[in-house]
């Protein structure tokens, strides 16, 4: 279970490490929908092996062991980044402004 501490800097933009089973997924939120509310989610993002991962993770999951923030941005525009699925690593550092 996630801590609420935690469930409140899931923010989209910030970059997280999830820890669902042996090894962690880490990447960037894309989104977050319903808030904390029993259908709550956000999703996640990440290159892996050259190929664009998304997950999205229940937020009352009992199979979520933990999850950390890596890094978080100071202002993110959008609610849903969405672009960033058609977007290079370059641009989204740069849209972020954070070293991802």
């Amino acid at each position: 279970m996630i801590t609420e501490e935690i469930l409140k800097k899931i923010k989209p933009g910030a970059k997280v490490k999830v820890y669902e089973g042996k090894t962690p997924f880490q990447g960037v939120v894309i989104s977050r929908k319903h808030g904390l509310e029993a259908g709550g989610t956000f999703s996640v993002r990440a290159i892996v092996a050259g190929v664009g991962v998304e997950k999205v993770y229940p937020v009352h999951s009992p199979s979520i062991i933990k999850a950390e923030i890596v890094s978080s941005p100071k202002k993110v525009k959008r609610s849903k980044l969405y672009f960033v699925r058609d977007v290079s690593n370059a641009r989204i550092r740069q849209k972020l402004g954070m070293s991802l």
